[in-house]
């Protein structure tokens, strides 16, 4: 059988099957052979061959080259010299799927009445009409009429509580201490520092040791150190000269019992264990009699700045004042007995005074004043009266 020939099974153009298979015999019971063999579909030769027998079957029309009888495959190109309708036809408008909502394009839609004589083109809507008792253009707009929503944005997905409560003030608050909670664990663990990379909790340990290191050696090289006094062995108080000596008058007198006169304490400073100069701010003295226990002088020593390492010697000004109520005071007859004239003696010899000095002291970079004592034995008076005085 040649397959590429077209079945003559009359079912498969609309006939009744019949008892008889034609796709397992090579010819028909009623085919007669010819001289050259031809299709079943014999239309295209109608006018040269007289139709098969099918056409009783399908009403005398043949499915050979008809072409309703097979799917479309697309579209037929026109015969040539023929006209083509696409071709000829108006340019219609482009579809715009969005022209029914964008308010841009002509509507298509016919739902509500709308759509069917606009033109196209954005229709702004009328302006309504103003209330009743209106007095300016703001008052005129209303909640209840018409809005126009062509900017209208389109509304967003609702706000979660956590969003909400980070928009508070506490909810702030909390971020914020979150985050510095954060910073801190991420520093204490090394894994940042303070600015950045730098100043790490490793980085700020070795820091803050050298710093320690540089302030100590500062302050061992600058902070002063309290120096230690003493007094000349042999003349602790000096006769005063020059201005001061003439502006203390130098007396004693019995009736009424009382004394004066100006001395200078010679005082040696030991300043070894300081690095840099050391400076008093101010020195005041007070003088007593330890026997008595009676105030006898005071003294006051100026600004001055002293070597460093060494053994200076300053002179503090004091002011020797006394007034008792009579001759028999004792710390009167002391100091008159050791300042008279020695030819009163027999032996020439005037006797000694005993005194404690103390001596407060303001020393520059220091917070407070220190203060020193020292007691005086048998200390010569630094002047001598007239054989004639009282």
């Amino acid at each position: 059988m040649d397959y590429d020939r077209k079945s003559t099974v009359s079912s498969f153009y609309g006939g009744r099957r019949g008892s008889f298979d034609a796709l397992n015999h090579s010819q028909s019971p009623d085919y007669a052979p010819s001289g050259r063999p031809q299709d079943d579909a014999s239309s295209f030769y109608a006018d040269r061959q007289p139709r098969a027998s099918h056409d009783a079957l399908t009403g005398g029309q043949s499915a050979g080259y008809n072409a309703s009888s097979f799917f479309a495959a697309g579209r037929l190109e026109p015969l040539k010299g023929g006209r083509d309708e696409e071709e000829e036809a108006p340019e219609a408008q482009t579809w715009d799927v969005y022209a029914d909502f964008n308010n841009t394009g002509p509507r298509y839609s016919s739902a509500f009445g709308i759509g069917q004589h606009q033109e196209s083109g954005y229709h702004q809507l009328p302006p309504p009409p103003p209330p009743p008792g209106a007095k300016t253009e703001g008052d005129a707009d209303s909640a209840y009429t018409p809005v126009e929503l062509v900017t209208v944005p389109a509304l967003g997905p609702e706000w979660q509580l956590s969003e909400m409560k980070n928009m508070t003030k506490s909810g702030r608050r909390e971020i914020k201490s979150e985050k510095r909670r954060e910073k801190w664990k991420a520093w204490h663990r090394g894994e940042t520092g303070m600015c950045g990379k730098w100043f790490t909790k490793r980085f700020l340990a070795f820091f803050m040791f050298g710093v320690a290191a540089i302030i100590g050696t500062i302050l061992a090289i600058t902070i002063p150190r309290v120096p230690g006094l003493s007094f000349n062995s042999s003349t602790p108080l000096v006769a005063a000269t020059g201005s001061y000596n003439a502006s203390i008058p130098t007396q004693f007198s019995r009736y009424p019992a009382n004394f004066s006169f100006p001395a200078y304490a010679d005082i040696q400073v030991d300043t070894t264990s300081n690095i840099i100069p050391l400076t008093f701010n101010s020195i005041s003295a007070q003088v007593w009699d330890p026997t008595t226990n009676l105030q006898v002088g005071t003294g006051y020593f100026g600004k001055a700045t002293l070597p460093a390492k060494s053994y200076p010697k300053i002179q503090v000004p004091l002011n020797f004042s006394y007034v008792a109520s009579n001759d028999t005071d004792p710390t009167w007859n002391e100091w008159y007995n050791a300042c008279k004239n020695a030819d009163l003696y027999a032996t020439g010899t005037r006797p000694g005074v005993n005194f404690e000095l103390i001596l407060t002291m303001d020393i520059a970079g220091l917070p407070s004043t220190q203060s020193q004592s020292t007691q005086v034995d048998a200390a010569p008076c630094p002047f001598e009266l007239p054989i004639n005085a009282a």
